[in-house]
């Protein structure tokens, strides 16, 4: 994303410009031990069963297995891997100046149709010797999954390949639904929904039930296919989950859906949409 041998802006400006640290482009990571990326996967699964469990109870319930750990190392690892208890929280970071933060659209809205609202979020995935971030993009009202991205790094750039990817295969929705993460908020993201015309809409700080069908996502891939793995290298989960994301769309009915999968519930009723139209 930053070019050293832009002609026209220098790397400082290019941080500045995309909110980065300049301290942090030479910043390399200290590699993650095995008995952290342990404990990363035992917050992860009492997680998916205790969504309000913050820092003090996370370490109260790993204490409890028999791990030696304090509150500050839970709270560094569960930031890392993106765990954050779910409870009303009053706004306490500013976002970057450069990345506007949209107002949430879907508040009362009835969305019973593809390509109605489309959502992505991040989660991360856990490998055997580290781990890597996934996003995916989602149709609301189906539940289908339209693109999927695995990257080693938070950078947005994997997320904006997943956009391009739906958009080119799917058309595009009419609003389309992320939370506050500076992914979605930078102008890479942005700028490529609002040149299609699509409305932006972004979760309230610390709600996450208001992309609800996301998390949903998460606690399926996580319980039925992540947790089920150990993934030594970058090709095995992204092969893997190709695999399981199409085995999700095709053959994986969903209560809420009367029973249909999700390609059953996009595709017949965008061809009913489009018969009427």
């Amino acid at each position: 994303m930053i070019r050293k041998d832009h002609p026209h802006l220098s790397v400082s400006r290019q941080c500045r410009l995309l909110g980065f640290s300049r301290s942090g482009l030479y910043y390399k990571p200290k590699e993650m031990t095995m008995e952290n990326l342990a404990l990363m996967r035992l917050m992860d699964e009492q997680y998916l069963r205790t969504p309000f469990y913050g820092s003090r109870r996370m370490t109260v319930h790993l204490r409890r297995l028999g791990h030696p750990v304090n509150r500050k190392r839970v709270g560094r690892l569960m930031r890392i891997i993106g765990l954050e208890a779910i409870y009303p929280k009053p706004r306490t970071s500013i976002p970057h100046p450069g990345h506007r933060i949209h107002p949430y659209l879907l508040r009362g809205m009835e969305i019973g149709r593809p390509n109605q609202v489309w959502a992505a979020g991040i989660t991360y995935v856990p490998m055997a010797r580290g781990f890597m971030y996934l996003v995916a993009i989602l149709d609301w009202a189906t539940r289908k999954v339209l693109a999927f991205r695995v990257s080693n790094s938070m950078e947005a750039d994997f997320c904006v390949q997943a956009l391009k990817e739906a958009l080119a295969k799917h058309g595009r929705p009419e609003i389309f639904n992320t939370d506050q993460g500076s992914q979605f908020t930078g102008q890479a993201f942005t700028g490529l929904l609002e040149a299609h015309g699509i409305r932006i809409s972004m979760d309230g700080r610390g709600r996450c039930y208001d992309n609800i069908f996301i998390e949903r996502l998460w606690r399926t891939v996580k319980y039925e296919y992540l947790h089920l793995h150990a993934f030594d290298g970058g090709t095995g989960p992204r092969q893997g989950l190709r695999d399981w994301f199409q085995w999700y769309n095709q053959q994986r009915p969903h209560q809420g859906l009367d029973y249909r999968t999700p390609d059953e519930a996009y595709y017949k009723d965008l061809n009913q949409l489009r018969e009427i139209a």
